[in-house]
C-alpha cells in the first residue's frame, strides 16, 4: 500500500515509522521547500504545489492543522487519530475544550495512576498517540487529549468524552464558529448508549457538542458530577478537599479539576488517589506558571493563552493590581468579550497591548471606553517586559497572558513562554 505521510511534524514523524513498521511504501509530505530530520532513504514530495500530487496514494494521513478538503486525492483520507482510535485496546478518555485541555488530562491522568491505574496521557500535551499505542494493553487507560485538528474527520468517539468551556479559536483554519465547533462534535456523535460525555454546565457551545452524542451526560461543576460547596470539592457527597489546597491558580483551574474528577470517578472511586493527585498538581509550563518575584512584584508565564477566553480566564485569577501584556498573531478572532471582561475587572493597572492584533484588540476597548491601555510599537520583547516591570509597584504581578498565537513575533507559546522567563530572570 503506497502511503502520504502529509505534514512531518511531532505527529508525522510517529505516523511515517508506524506505517513503515507495517511494510508499507511511505513517502513524506510537506509544503514547505525544506524538512529536516527526515529519516536517511525517506521519500518526500516537498513544496508549495506537494498537495497536487496525491492522487494515487492508497491513503493519505492528514497532518492534523490541515484542512481536510484540501486534500484531493483517489485513495482514503485517514489521520494518526483515526488510526490509533481504530486500534487501541484499551477504553480511551478524550478531552477537548477550547482551554484547559491540557490540565484537565494532566489531571485525570494523575488521577488514574494515583489510583493504581496504567495511564497513557497522549495527544498534545502527552506522546504521540501511534508512539504510544505498542505499548498499551486492554486493562490500562488512555487519556487523549483531542483539538478540533484531531476531531475533525473522527470517526470513532472515546468511551469517555470531555467538553470544557468553547469560545472562538483557531478561526485563521476554520471558516466560521460553526465549523469549530462541529469538529468538536465528532468527540461525542459517534459513542453509544452506553458511554458517558461530560461537560461545561453553563457553555453554550459545549452544551451544543454535548446534544449531538448518545451516550449518557453529566455536567460537572453541578450535583451530576464534581462541584463547589462551601469552598470544598466534593463529589457525590465524598469531600475530596478544600479550594485553599488546590495548588492551581483560577477559578478556571477548579473547574478543570472538577471535571478531571468527574471523568475519572467513572474508573476509580478511590478519594485518597484523588486528593493525592488534586493537591500535588502543580500546573503545566507556560499556564499561568509564577516565574519570580522581584522587588515584591510576582511574575506569571501563561504564553499558552492563544484564545481571548484564555487570557480572560487569566485576568480573573488575580485580585492584586495587574499588568497585562498581551496580543500576537493575528487569527481574524473576535476581542469584543475580552475588551467587556477588561472594562469590568477592577484590578487592570495596564494592559500592554503587542503584536499584530494590537490595533484590533484597542479598537475593542475603544468601543468599550476602557482607556487603561498602551500600544507598543515595538518587536524587542526584552524592551517590553522592561516597560512592564517599570510600571510595576510592590503588590503587583505582571501576566504574560497573550490572548493570541504566538507566530508573529516567536517560533510558538514555548519559545515566547521561555523568553519571557529568562528575561524575567534577568531582570
Amino acid at each position: 500500500m503506497k502511503v502520504a505521510v502529509v505534514g512531518y511534524g511531532l505527529e508525522g514523524k510517529a505516523s511515517y515509522q508506524y506505517w513503515l513498521s507495517r511494510g508499507e511504501e511511505v513517502v513524506i509530505v510537506d509544503e514547505k521547500d525544506e524538512i529536516s530530520n527526515t529519516p536517511e532513504g525517506a521519500v518526500t514530495i516537498l513544496g508549495a504545489a506537494a498537495l497536487n500530487q496525491l492522487e494515487d496514494f492508497d491513503l493519505i494521513i492528514r497532518t492534523p492543522p490541515l484542512r481536510p478538503d484540501r486534500i484531493k486525492t483517489n485513495g482514503q483520507i485517514w489521520s494518526a487519530t483515526n488510526e490509533f482510535f481504530t486500534q487501541c485496546p484499551a477504553p480511551i478518555i478524550g478531552v477537548t475544550g477550547t482551554k484547559g485541555k491540557g490540565t484537565t488530562s494532566s489531571i485525570v491522568a494523575e488521577i488514574l495512576a494515583s489510583a493504581g491505574e496504567t495511564v497513557h496521557l497522549v495527544g498534545n500535551i502527552g506522546a504521540p498517540a501511534l508512539e504510544a499505542l505498542p505499548h498499551i494493553v486492554k486493562d490500562d487507560v488512555v487519556v487523549y487529549e483531542l483539538s478540533s485538528f484531531q476531531l475533525w474527520d473522527l470517526e470513532k468517539s472515546p468511551e469517555t468524552a470531555v467538553v470544557l468551556m468553547i469560545g472562538p479559536d483557531h478561526l485563521d483554519v476554520h471558516n466560521s464558529m460553526e465549523e469549530y465547533v462541529g469538529a468538536k462534535v465528532n468527540i461525542g456523535a459517534h459513542q453509544t448508549s452506553q458511554d458517558l460525555l461530560i461537560y461545561h454546565p453553563s457553555n453554550k457551545f459545549s452544551a451544543q457538542v454535548a446534544h449531538a452524542s448518545p451516550a449518557q451526560k453529566r455536567r460537572y461543576m453541578s450535583p451530576e458530577g464534581a462541584q463547589i460547596i462551601n469552598q470544598n470539592i466534593v463529589i457525590e457527597e465524598n469531600n475530596i478537599c478544600n479550594v485553599s489546597e488546590v495548588g492551581l491558580i483560577g477559578p478556571h483551574n477548579l473547574e478543570n479539576i472538577c471535571a478531571a474528577i468527574t471523568a475519572a470517578w467513572n474508573y476509580t472511586q478511590d478519594i485518597v488517589a484523588i486528593k493525592s493527585a488534586v493537591l500535588n498538581f502543580t500546573g503545566l509550563p507556560h499556564r499561568l506558571e509564577f516565574v519570580r518575584e522581584l522587588d515584591g512584584v510576582r511574575y506569571f508565564d501563561d504564553s499558552f493563552s492563544s484564545a481571548p477566553g484564555s487570557l480572560i480566564a487569566a485576568v480573573k485569577s488575580f485580585t492584586e493590581p495587574e499588568i497585562l501584556i498581551c496580543g500576537g498573531y493575528d487569527r481574524g478572532l473576535d476581542y469584543s468579550d475580552l475588551a467587556e471582561a477588561l472594562s469590568t475587572q477592577q484590578n487592570i493597572k495596564r494592559v500592554l497591548l503587542i503584536g499584530q492584533t494590537k490595533d484590533k484588540i484597542a479598537t475593542a476597548f475603544d468601543k468599550v471606553e476602557f482607556e487603561n491601555y498602551e500600544k507598543l510599537d515595538i518587536t524587542d520583547f526584552s524592551k517590553i517586559i522592561q516597560i512592564a516591570h517599570m510600571r510595576a509597584k510592590p503588590g503587583d504581578v505582571v501576566v504574560l497572558s497573550p490572548g493570541c498565537a504566538s507566530f508573529d513575533m516567536f517560533k510558538n507559546f514555548k519559545d515566547r513562554g521561555e523568553q519571557f522567563q529568562q528575561i524575567v530572570g534577568e531582570l
